[in-house]
This record gives C-alpha cells, structure tokens and sequence, in this order.
C-alpha cells in the first residue's frame, strides 16, 4: 500500500506542480498562450527589418513567375488606395510613363499602362490594358485585356500585422510577351523591376498615411 501511494504521489506531482504554477503566476501561462509558436516566418522577419523580397521561376510553355514582397508601414487601406492609383502611377512607380482609368462598371475597372521594360541592350516600351477586379482591401486581381503579352495576369494580397500597424504585400504574376526576348532577359528584367514596384508602393502608401486630407486632394487632381 505504501509503495502504491509513492508512486502515485510521484505521477502527480509534475501535474500538481504545473497547476500550482499557474495560479501562483498566471501571467506567465497567458503569455505562452499569447505569443505561442513564432507566428512569423524567418522571410517575413527580414520584410520588417525593410528588405523586400524577390522570388522567380520557370513555369510551364516559356511563362515566367514573380512573387516579390514587402512590409509596409501603413494599414491594408492606404496600401490599397496606393494600388488602384491608376490615374497617378505614372507618378510614382518608376518605368511607368503613363497610366489610368478606361473604364469603371464598378467591381471591374479597365486601366491602362505604358511603360519602359528592359535592361542594357534589351529595352522596348510596352502598352497594356487590363481589367482588375477583387476585394477590398485585401486582394486585387489583374489580366491583360490587350497589349504586347501572351501571357500577363496575376494578384496583389494584403495581410494586415496587427503588432506592427502594417501591412504584408504580396505580388504575384505569371508573363510572357509576345514579342522576342530570351527568358534570361524576362526574369532579368522582372529581377530589376519588381523591387522598384513594391519600394514605390511602400513609399506612397507610407506617405499617404501622413499626407494632410487637403494635400491629398491637390495630388489626386494634378
């Protein structure tokens, strides 16, 4: 009987001791529960020390993928309205000579783009029209509708950061153009380019979060 009540004694132990330590210091045991695993992955760690973040690939019939991505001090609905900026792109995204709305029948806009696309050697000014539809502000989809691409159609993806008051931005695109050039030069290009796209972003969508409402106004109608 007394080595039955040892070794019970002994398999409760640990179990009366964890209770007991959460009663004695229950703010010890809500801040695992709070911060728990780490939520964030050692990319997006980087993104919030201000790197952004380039991915290409190989895909299928000569198509080549982007994915860049990028922290961004301002909440999803700033960085949003830096996005569909269509009107004024042109005056901040480098390499976009021209831009702006065609049409808009509501959850579907059609814009247009004219823009310098290439490196050294390998340089072409390209214009596209497109349709962009999606969910406010969280995701942008857009396609060509026309232009100098056989294949051009990808996605914006917002994911706010609570802790940071930010937000995640993710761009995603699969291209090909119709006319020659060397997947070498497409990805050299993309590698180029897409930083440039996303720092621009971050950039008006971090200063449109301290822009006065007046000012505002003055830079949409110029």
């Amino acid at each position: 009987m007394h080595v039955f009540i040892t070794r019970a004694y002994r398999t409760m132990l640990p179990f009366v001791l964890g209770v007991t330590s959460f009663f004695i210091n229950p703010s010890l045991a809500l801040s695992r529960n709070s911060i728990g695993p780490d939520s964030l992955s050692a990319e997006k760690v980087k993104l919030l020390n201000g790197e952004v973040s380039v991915v290409l690939m190989d895909l299928d019939d000569g198509v080549t993928g982007v994915e860049g991505n990028v922290y961004i001090a301002a909440p999803a609905k700033k960085v949003w309205d830096a996005i569909t900026d269509f009107d004024n792109h042109k005056k901040f995204v480098p390499n976009v000579i021209d831009s702006g709305f065609i049409s808009d029948n509501g959850n579907e806009k059609i814009i247009f783009e004219k823009g310098k696309s290439g490196m050294l050697f390998f340089k072409k000014t390209v214009n596209i029209k497109m349709k962009v539809w999606g969910e406010a502000p969280k995701h942008l989809y857009f396609e060509q509708v026309t232009g100098e691409f056989k294949v051009y159609h990808g996605e914006w993806i917002l994911v706010e950061y609570p802790q940071g008051q930010g937000t995640f931005l993710t761009y995603k695109a699969e291209v090909k153009p119709s006319f020659f050039a060397p997947r070498f030069a497409v990805k050299n290009v993309q590698k180029h380019d897409c930083p440039l796209m996303m720092s621009a972003m971050k950039k008006q969508a971090e200063s449109l979060l301290s822009m006065p409402s007046e000012q505002k106004k003055e830079y949409s109608e110029k």
